[in-house]
Order: structure tokens, then C-alpha cells, then sequence
């Protein structure tokens, strides 16, 4: 096992325990409703799997700025619960309509339409009252922590992002610089916030808050553009999932529109954009591995 993946386990081995127990807090808290099956459907999706990547990067930002662990606790468990909405949603009938969610059932076939979408709704509200809530955090990184996942989630960021992707599907002149606004909106935008919202919890400075969005939206695209390489160049056992489903869709992708060559160099050249914000930190080495492994995929 690499060092990164080693790293990678530890910070989402943290997160998940932390994530448990916060909504175990809750159904405590609501124990006087009938509402066990809302909570049953939460776990599903907050326990479906997945690399832990924007809470990992929330932590090691945190540290990156001389914090503390434990002050990026509460921060990493809403970016975890706002992500789970957002694939949530994503896979439900009116949106993508998938059925599985990294091998399992999507939240909406395993307890109905309706429960899925009130699972989706209390995992975007909890965050806040999380982070509200946390001791490790002053007022004012609070209020910061707040603004910071509120914005970037919302109609300017992740929300309308998705959106663009949507209007997408029925047009065929999307450019490079659409598509690229789109993907920081739609995958960039909670990249940025998990890496500003570690430099909050680590009491990092201006800059480095400025550095580390930049970070996020550059490490947030080059993932993206690596995505639609591997649809097109990998197998199904390498990339754990089925390919080749942008061509099927005619889905504009950034392999469409500049070809393998180019998007590879577009993706290398955003990697090295991103290792260039990481010099306003200090201890990075787990970030500087971390950017390379996710260029090296395709290379």
C-alpha cells in the first residue's frame, strides 16, 4: 500500500467514525419521532464507500496550517454529509437515474423516492448544526466554516455546475471554456471548500485560504479531465467501473473536444498549477503525493 493510500485510510477511518457517531447523536435527539427508516437511509449512503478525498483534503489543510485534528473533525463530517446529498440526488429517476452507487443499491431503490430525498435533505441541513455545535472551533471560524460550504455548494458553485451539465445534454457547441467553468462549478466547487475550510479549522492565514481554493479548483478539474481519459482509454477491471459510457451518451467531454493528447497535457499542466499553491504551506508532503497520484493514472 502507498503512503498516500495508507493516509487516505487514517483520515477516513477518522471521518467515519466521527460521521457515525454524530448521527447516532441525532436519532437520539429525535427519539421521540418514528423516524428510524429516515436514519436507516442516511447510513446507507454515508456508509456506500468512496475514497473520503474531500475530507482528507479538509484535514491535511488543517495540519498544512499547524491545526489540530480535532479542529477539522466537524468540518470534514459536513463535507462528507454535503457530498453524500449531492450523489443522492444525482441518482435519482429526474437527475442520472442509476440504480447503484459503488456497487450497492442508490439510496432511492433501497427505501423509495421520497425517504431518499429526505435523507438528501437532512444531510445538506446536519452540517451546519455540526459545525455550529463543535467546542474545538472559536465563533469566528465557525461563522467562516459556515459561509464557505454555503456558498460553494449553492447556485454559484456545486449546485449550478450540475445545472450546466444538465443544459448540456442538449447542445452540441459546448467549448473547452464552458465545459471547464461547468466542471469547477460541478466537482471544483466542494474541492475548493473542503481545502479553504482545512485552513480555517488549522488557523492558516489569508493567503494560504486564497492558495488553497486555487488548489482545489486546479487538482478539482485535472480529476476531471483524468475521468474522461480513463472512459476512454482503460478497461473495465482497471478503473473498478463499467467504461466507455460518455460516447454511448454523447456526452461532450474534454476527451471530445481537444482529443486524448491534449486533455492529458491540459490535465498535467493543472497539476503543476496545483503543486505551485502548495508552497504558501508547510508539511505538504502528503498533498504533493497525493496531486501526482491522481495525475499518474494516465500517465
Amino acid at each position: 500500500m502507498s503512503e498516500v493510500k495508507e493516509q487516505l485510510g487514517v483520515y477516513a477511518g477518522r471521518v467515519e467514525q466521527y460521521i457515525l457517531g454524530q448521527v447516532d447523536q441525532m436519532q437520539r435527539d429525535s427519539s421521540a419521532m418514528d423516524i428510524a427508516r429516515l436514519f436507516d437511509a442516511m447510513r446507507h449512503s454515508l456508509t456506500a464507500g468512496g475514497k473520503r478525498i474531500r475530507p482528507a483534503l479538509i484535514y491535511a489543510f488543517c495540519e498544512a496550517c499547524g491545526g489540530s485534528p480535532d479542529a477539522a473533525d466537524a468540518a470534514a463530517c459536513a463535507m462528507e454529509m454535503t457530498h453524500t446529498s449531492s450523489l443522492i440526488f444525482d441518482d435519482l429517476p429526474a437527475m442520472d437515474d442509476d440504480d447503484l452507487r459503488r456497487g450497492k443499491p442508490s439510496c432511492h431503490k433501497a427505501f423509495g423516492e421520497a425517504t431518499a430525498i429526505l435523507a438528501g435533505d437532512a444531510l445538506i441541513c446536519a452540517p451546519f448544526a455540526i459545525m455550529a455545535a463543535d467546542r474545538n472551533l472559536t465563533s469566528d471560524q465557525k461563522v467562516m466554516l459556515v459561509s464557505t460550504l454555503a456558498t460553494l455548494e449553492g447556485a454559484g458553485g456545486m449546485v449550478g455546475g450540475q445545472q450546466m451539465d444538465m443544459q448540456f445534454e442538449t447542445r452540441d457547441d459546448v467549448t473547452v471554456q464552458e465545459l471547464e467553468t461547468m466542471c469547477n462549478g460541478k466537482t471544483g466547487a466542494l474541492m475548493a471548500a473542503a481545502c479553504r475550510m482545512g485552513c480555517i479549522c488549522g488557523s492558516g492565514s489569508i493567503r494560504q485560504f486564497d492558495a488553497a481554493g486555487k488548489y482545489g479548483l486546479y487538482v478539482g478539474l485535472a480529476f476531471q479531465i483524468i475521468d474522461d481519459i480513463l472512459d476512454v482509454t482503460s478497461t473495465a477491471e482497471q478503473l473498478g467501473k463499467p467504461i466507455g459510457s460518455d460516447a454511448e451518451e454523447h456526452k461532450t467531454t474534454f476527451v471530445t473536444l481537444m482529443g486524448i493528447e491534449k486533455a492529458k497535457a491540459r490535465a498535467a499542466e493543472l497539476t503543476e498549477l496545483a503543486h505551485a499553491q502548495l508552497d504558501a504551506f508547510e508539511h505538504t508532503e502528503f498533498l504533493h503525493a497525493l496531486t501526482d497520484e491522481l495525475l499518474v493514472r494516465v500517465q
